[in-house]
């Protein structure tokens, strides 16, 4: 037991020296990076979700049968395919088919993920053909910031203005800022109990003067410019100022409503812009979404007549990215023997 302890110890002691060592050639790494490292360094994927959907197609046929018929099913279906992929080049001698682009967005509140939309937008204007082609975005978002919102937006009307019609495709929600962007679309489709609408402004501060206050702390704030502060959390708010962040309040309001007014005019815009949130159905009823239907649904129709690429943006991790996650993989190891140790030499 004793020997178990001390080699407990001893490979806990390792660890530590390890991560530390690790930790440091990350900080280094990473201070000499800063400055230099370029934001576009990544990579984008594109893969044919038409091959994906019959790979999963041909695995689930193949393994219903039994083990003797399996294997000379599978090479009768690499045949099949050869021919196939011939018989298709002969019936298509004009070129290629139709091509959906199908991009991704999930938000966050500072709607972080443009970085990747942006990037994968931009590759498929410079090959998409207006005649054919179509996008689609699988947008999930409950809204956020709404300066990063409205460029979010303003990536999505580039599609829009090179004359390629824009689908997006809402499974669980797209509210306030995140509608901002579906309303771009030519077409809007949403699951029965995705959420949707939410077309309103909010904005919340803490106050603590009362609190300083109380225990006599002065907190002042200095400006130039008769509305360079309004509302502070420490400093004491009056009602002026109160009027004033109303004011701004109102007016991006008013920007918002007028926004999603110019891409869905069918919309009542009154009716719909109180903050309130519609699920897919009554969303639908009020028009602000064109048809029920997941993405998924979507996306395997679309391949009975087009070809489907489902285009990703992924970051190359940096080396102090790699240190780090290192350094996590060989303390959970450690971690996972002592306690098996410790749980050992208590079964004993």
């Amino acid at each position: 037991m004793e020997f178990l302890a001390d080699y407990g110890l001893f490979l806990a002691k390792i660890a530590t020296v390890l991560v530390a060592l690790l930790v440091l050639v990350s900080v280094l790494m990473s201070a000499a990076q800063r400055g230099r490292q370029d934001e576009d360094q990544g990579e984008l994927q594109v893969i044919r979700f038409n091959d994906r959907l019959k790979d999963a197609k041909d695995h689930l046929e193949g393994a219903m049968l039994k083990h003797g018929a399996r294997k000379q099913w599978f090479k009768e279906l690499r045949k099949k395919r050869k021919a196939q992929a011939k018989q298709d080049k002969a019936d298509r001698p004009e070129g290629p088919r139709a091509r959906l682009f199908v991009l991704d967005f999930n938000g966050d509140i500072k709607a972080s993920d443009t970085h990747s939309l942006r990037r994968c937008i931009s590759a498929v204007l410079a090959v998409a053909n207006p005649d054919q082609d179509r996008v689609a975005i699988r947008l999930e978002s409950a809204g956020g910031m709404v300066h990063s919102y409205g460029l979010a937006s303003a990536q999505l009307d580039r599609i829009r203005q090179k004359g390629i019609p824009l689908t997006v495709c809402v499974d669980k929600v797209a509210a306030s800022g995140g509608y901002m962007m579906a309303c771009v679309a030519d077409r809007i489709i949403a699951s029965p109990f995705a959420i949707l609408g939410s077309i309103g402004v909010v904005a919340q501060i803490p106050n603590l003067h009362r609190f300083l206050k109380k225990n006599d702390v002065d907190f002042e704030i200095l400006t130039a410019g008769e509305h360079k502060r309004t509302l502070t959390v420490f400093g004491e708010n009056t009602e002026k100022g109160r009027q004033k962040f109303r004011d701004d309040l109102e007016d991006t309001h008013q920007l918002f409503k007028q926004y999603v007014s110019e891409h869905r005019p069918a919309v009542d815009i009154d009716q719909v812009s109180n903050g309130d949130i519609w699920f897919g159905q009554r969303a639908l009823e009020v028009q602000l979404v064109d048809e029920l239907q997941t993405s998924d649904q979507y996306l395997v129709d679309a391949c009975d007549s087009q070809d489907v690429m489902l285009v990703k943006y992924r970051k190359r991790k940096t080396l102090p990215e790699k240190l780090g996650m290192a350094a996590s993989t060989v303390t959970e190891s450690v971690v996972l023997k002592l306690s098996g140790l410790l749980r050992d030499n208590r079964f004993q």
